[in-house]
């Protein structure tokens, strides 16, 4: 029966990192995003499917999810400038990556900050 419950749990572990995929880089690290507005968000992914951030000093949290070829963020105290949901693309990054989506400046830096 042990090992059993230590294989289903080994199984589950592995469909829920099979399933974030493209954002396993996020676990542990922090998005940075920069808009044209002189709002930096930071935000924290977590393998749960959970995420939290701050925005110009305000903090908030949420859900994340993968749908099809997006990511999508639900947040229950929504930053400045951000809706409900917001999908972007799942695109896969490495820590020191920068990129544009948009307007905005994204980056992906070591730990949390």
């Amino acid at each position: 029966m042990r090992s059993f419950l230590i294989a289903a749990s080994v199984a589950a572990l592995s469909v829920s990192a099979a399933m974030a995929g493209p954002l396993d880089s996020r676990f542990g690290n922090t998005v940075i995003t920069k808009d044209g507005q002189g709002n930096e968000t930071h935000l924290y992914y977590a393998a749960d499917g959970t995420i939290t951030g701050k925005q110009n000093g305000q903090t908030f949290k949420g859900t994340w999810k993968l749908d099809g070829g997006n990511v999508c963020l639900t947040f229950d105290q929504l930053p400045a400038g951000v809706a409900n949901p917001t999908c972007v693309p799942a695109s896969e990054h490495k820590v020191g990556d920068t990129w544009t989506r948009g307007p905005n400046t994204v980056s992906l830096v070591a730990g949390i900050q």
